[in-house]
């Protein structure tokens, strides 16, 4: 069965998170991805946060999957005549450098077109231009500077990352978007086009609510969050949903760290939830029976509720609410996610084994297409596919060897 972007050619010159997550997305809807490396080490990553010595690392391999290695020097002229040539050859790069570095390498977009008027430049930069265009960002930064950070926590506490890279992979993301966009105008216009997210632009993207509380505090107290005062900013909430179906993370059995049930409330669930909590009388009293009178007690619906919850474990009381339609959804630790048996039968974890390091497991493709079947691959050693990429653009293998022992390669 064809893949979606069968046929498209990807230089891949991204390193760390961000951009590598992107372009492993596009390897996975079948694109041919080409990761651009230095020689020698490779993406920074292959040796970051390793677990085994001299193996890469499962940072570089989670993120890596479905692609091809070369190695190249791009400061030697040999190097880029190589790299024009694969310029030349692909349909779309995809690069996450700081500000300016591919520009000190001597290709700006207009090069670049020149060098392939079909090609789609892609960029994830820390920031869009203006004040902070040549400022360095990394995941914390993005989600410091895009409004999560100043939101998430609880109101005692200081500010929190979340455990979600939306500031990297959630800008990865972001990114494949606008490069099938343009991938998708090409096919109308002929033409290749510079396409560019900035890591700060994604996390606002993502914190919208946000800002849309911020503009409803003009008209007053923020009525669905638990919060008693309110600024003159959106004030962080702990695990309130802040949304129009109240919700909050309530203990259960036997009380360890991650023994604990997300519960939202919801019109119709108020009664049956009243039943189960063994408070019936809840659901008729006017005090209780409606969302508007509950809004200001939330505190003490969800402690009634903990009340019951806590006598059960979380997939008892999964099971109990969704029995009755209630939303729920119990705080699974990532030991629980690694080892779930419906995640693996879905693919959202998968297996995947490797020449060095043996079997790793990893997150599946995210994206589900019914003609476009998705089969994840090991990620390649450095410099793996060097003769096989290189010899395609019509490098003899004596010449390959002569870039090798140049050090090109």
């Amino acid at each position: 069965m064809a893949k979606a972007l069968e046929g498209v050619k990807v230089l891949d010159m991204t390193h760390v998170q961000s951009g590598p997550s992107s372009t492993q997305l596009l390897a996975w809807l079948g694109a041919d991805v080409i990761k651009l490396e230095t020689p020698g080490r490779g993406d920074i990553t292959r040796g970051q946060l390793r677990d085994l010595p001299e193996v890469d690392s499962l940072y570089f391999t989670m993120l890596n999957c479905n692609k091809r290695s070369i190695t190249l020097n791009m400061k030697s002229p040999e190097g880029k005549e190589v790299f024009e040539k694969l310029v030349g050859d692909v349909d779309i790069l995809v690069e996450n450098f700081g500000p300016g570095v591919v520009e000190r390498f001597g290709y700006p977009w207009e090069k670049l077109q020149e060098l392939n008027d079909k090609l789609i430049y892609a960029s994830i930069k820390g920031f869009g231009p203006g004040r902070y265009a040549d400022f360095k960002a990394y995941e914390v930064i993005a989600q410091a500077m895009g409004g999560s950070m100043s939101t998430t926590g609880f109101e005692e506490g200081p500010p929190l990352a979340t455990g979600a890279q939306i500031g990297d992979s959630g800008t990865g993301i972001h990114l494949v978007a606008a490069i099938l966009a343009a991938l998708y105008q090409r096919t109308n216009t002929g033409r290749g086009q510079r396409v560019q997210v900035a890591m700060q632009d994604a996390v606002l993207n993502l914190c919208r609510v946000k800002l849309r509380d911020q503009q409803r505090l003009t008209h007053g107290p923020l009525g669905e969050y638990p919060n008693e005062q309110f600024g003159d900013e959106v004030p962080r909430s702990g695990n309130a949903s802040g949304g129009g179906q109240p919700g909050w993370a309530v203990r259960c059995a036997p009380g360890g760290p991650n023994d604990y049930i997300y519960v939202i409330i919801q019109p119709v669930g108020w009664a049956p939830l009243t039943e189960l909590i063994g408070r019936p009388e809840l659901a008729d009293d006017p005090a209780w029976n409606t969302p508007e009178v509950r809004l200001s007690k939330l505190d003490k619906a969800f402690a009634l509720i903990e009340e019951w919850t806590e006598k059960h474990t979380k997939w008892e009381v999964m099971d109990k609410l969704n029995a009755h339609n209630i939303p729920c959804g119990p705080i699974l630790s990532t030991k629980e996610i690694i080892e779930d048996e419906t995640l693996a039968e879905l693919g959202t974890v998968v297996e995947v084994e490797h020449p060095e390091r043996g079997a790793f497991k990893t997150v599946g493709n995210p994206l589900k297409l019914s003609d476009s079947v998705v089969e994840i691959q090991r990620p390649p050693l450095l410099g793996e596919h060097n003769d096989e990429v290189l010899g395609a653009l019509g490098y003899s293998a004596d010449r390959l060897a002569g870039l090798r022992a140049a050090g090109v390669i």
